[in-house]
């Protein structure tokens, strides 16, 4: 069984290209069930040279598996990250190991922003917005309206808007970690 956007309870990542530039942001709470267990978790981070922005919503054991096999796509297909993502998600989909797998994907380099899942979907938002995880469409409709309606760079508005997240949805908190291209 593939998650849905809806069933992940566990996070919220947000992805934003903006004026150049491209900021990744993700909460650090981590939930079993109604329980918090951790705050600080770190649930995005830079790959291939940190020139890849990464961050997964989900089960942090399955997120694990799926950034070493997302960076063995980049360094198979020296970097390409459509390329990468794409075969990630093939290979997701049809291994009778991966396809259980409980998580998303938020990956993002200078010139793509991509959502990845275990349902074979790589998809490029067309304002380079992205929002994963049960805080998800808090953050991406608090970034839509901030790139449209602030001064903010991508890093101020992946981390005003993770903050807006964070007072709606119970999975998300406002201990935020942001990597930046």
């Amino acid at each position: 069984m593939n998650p849905s956007p809806s069933r992940l309870h566990a996070t919220t990542v947000l992805a934003v290209r903006h004026r150049g530039q491209v900021a990744l942001g993700g909460d650090g709470q981590v939930s079993i069930g109604q329980t918090i267990v951790k705050a600080g978790a770190k649930k995005v981070r830079k790959l291939h040279g940190d020139r890849v922005l990464a961050g997964f919503a989900g089960a942090a054991a399955d997120a694990f598996t799926l950034f070493a096999r997302f960076e063995a796509k980049l360094e198979e297909h020296r970097g390409n990250l459509p390329r990468a993502a794409v075969e990630l998600a093939k290979e997701w989909r049809t291994d009778r190991v991966l396809r259980r797998l409980e998580a998303m994907l938020a990956v993002a380099d200078r010139d793509h922003s991509l959502i990845v899942s275990g349902n074979g979907d790589v998809i490029e938002p067309d304002d380079g917005l992205i929002g994963i995880g049960s805080g998800g469409p808090y953050a991406l409709a608090a970034a839509r309206a901030l790139a449209a309606h602030s001064d903010l760079d991508a890093k101020g508005i992946v981390a005003e808007a993770m903050r807006i997240a964070a007072g709606i949805c119970v999975y998300t908190n406002d201990h935020v970690t942001v990597e930046t291209l």
